[in-house]
């Protein structure tokens, strides 16, 4: 169906605590559009802390169990989570009410403003948030819709994951895992890296030519990552951290000390208070895109300097008793092995706890896990993993997390099983050193920020 975003109004979203269509949510609520939704997590007993942040956005927020759907809504917003069976789609068929997935009203979105769509299997969140803050600091009041909260944003007691901006630039995360990424017509797009991550390879490929196709101007890509650099237009504008690329923009002499890092591009000094030579060519991409936007290197070096980060991304919870907690949205495995090598520098010795998710994706790419993370352990450290996450479904549980150990135990890696997260605390307890970090892993499930405040109270 057609929509018109400025005729559009009175949207329902249902499903609407979830990160992308919650950050839909905020977005058209600061458009002055009239907003509601609801979600299997709220009651009317209590009101978590998205519900809350949601109604201060002006968000009515209802119990899923269809009251909130009248005759006076306009359009119904679903994920690719919804089946055709919840009680409100069916609500809004019997009523006339047109319905739409959440991929189809960004695309939408995408087509009305201009767009910088960021993609790639790893550090799109990040890329994203570190540009926004850039185009902000230059004074473009950019808008923003992303998979995590920013915690510039997040301080302001939002979610933290959408602004409007009053500006012509959109940031969006372009999201290749449910193959939405080939619905975006942008003005620049990015591609940071393709990695093995829900799909083969080939397939990854054929989605991110799209995305290519796509791009309406600029597309810029990483050239030090090979199979990115297969998709480039135009190196002059490309971005890399190899000097023999012929790049447009050269990240060099990386640093790390504890928890800050530093780096040159194209001679010009940057520091940032994150870890990882991932964030290093994760704000390098966000300089080559503001360098098409004709700001240049300094002013994105101040601004990169005062970014402060986004929501369980090496979200540093503490330091007790010498032990760095550190909580991570690591989830495949070129993010686990980047995680895990970022944290090598702030301590000799690094425990990571891993929680899969989904039997499925475990299963296909339990070989990946396997060497990425073996290839990046030192002597000194440790992989713990837990059960995998099940979210529900008809999944097939012919694996554990338990098999990857063992492979990792056959790799002579210092490899552990806690079947049961809870156990993960007190069992851990005897291997911490008073100089060690303490890393968490996973995604997708909701109370993974609970259990790192569990873990950092058991410490």
């Amino acid at each position: 169906m057609g929509i018109d975003i400025d005729r559009l109004d009175n949207v329902f979203f249902i499903g609407i605590a979830g990160t992308g269509m919650s950050a839909l949510a905020q977005y058209l609520a600061g458009m002055g559009k009239r907003i509601s939704g609801s979600d299997r997590y709220f009651s009317t007993g209590s009101s978590g802390d998205v519900q809350i942040k949601l109604e201060l956005a002006g968000i009515r927020c209802f119990m899923q169990n269809g009251e909130g759907i009248t005759t006076d809504t306009g359009l119904v917003v679903v994920s690719a989570a919804v089946e055709d069976t919840v009680t409100e789609v069916q609500k809004a068929k019997q009523l006339g009410i047109p319905i739409v997935k959440r991929s189809e009203l960004l695309a939408v979105i995408v087509k009305g403003r201009r767009t910088i769509a960021v993609g790639g299997t790893s550090g799109k969140s990040t890329t994203s948030a570190m540009l926004f803050e850039i185009l902000k600091h230059a004074g473009l009041e950019p808008g923003i819709i992303s998979g995590a909260g920013l915690v510039s944003l997040m301080r302001q007691g939002k979610i933290g994951n959408a602004e409007t901006g009053k500006g012509e630039w959109l940031v969006i995360e372009a999201d290749e895992s449910d193959g939405s990424i080939v619905q975006y017509e942008a003005e620049i797009g990015v591609v940071l890296n393709i990695d093995k991550d829900h799909q083969e390879i080939d397939a990854l490929m054929d989605i991110f030519d799209v995305f290519k196709r796509n791009t309406k101007g600029t597309f810029i890509v990483n050239r030090a990552h090979p199979l990115a650099a297969k998709l480039s237009r135009d190196i002059k504008t490309d971005f890399s951290t190899n000097s023999s690329s012929g790049a447009g923009y050269i990240a060099a002499d990386f640093r790390q000390e504890g928890l800050h890092i530093e780096f040159r591009v194209n001679g010009i000094p940057f520091s940032l208070h994150t870890v990882g030579r991932h964030n290093m060519e994760n704000a390098l991409a966000a300089v080559a895109v503001a360098g098409i936007l004709d700001i240049d290197l300094p002013t994105c070096a101040v601004a990169l300097e005062k970014y402060e980060g986004i929501y369980r991304r090496h979200q540093v919870i503490g330091n007790k008793h010498g032990v760095w907690l550190i909580d991570d949205y690591a989830h495949n495995p070129a993010k686990c092995a980047a995680s895990i090598a970022a944290c090598q520098y702030i301590a000799p010795k690094v425990i990571a706890w891993f929680q899969p998710h989904g039997y499925g994706p475990t299963r296909f790419l339990r070989h990946d896990f396997v060497e990425e993370i073996a290839a990046v352990l030192r002597t000194s450290d440790e992989i713990w993993m837990s059960e995998i996450f099940y979210a529900g479904g008809t999944a097939v549980k012919n694996i554990s997390a338990n098999d990857l150990i063992n492979d990792l135990k056959a790799f002579g890696k210092k490899a552990f099983f806690a079947e049961r997260r809870g156990d993960f605390p007190e069992r851990v307890r005897h291997h911490l050193t008073d100089n060690c970090v303490l890393l968490l892993m996973g995604a997708r499930d909701p109370s993974l920020e609970a259990f790192a405040q569990e873990v950092w109270e058991a410490l």
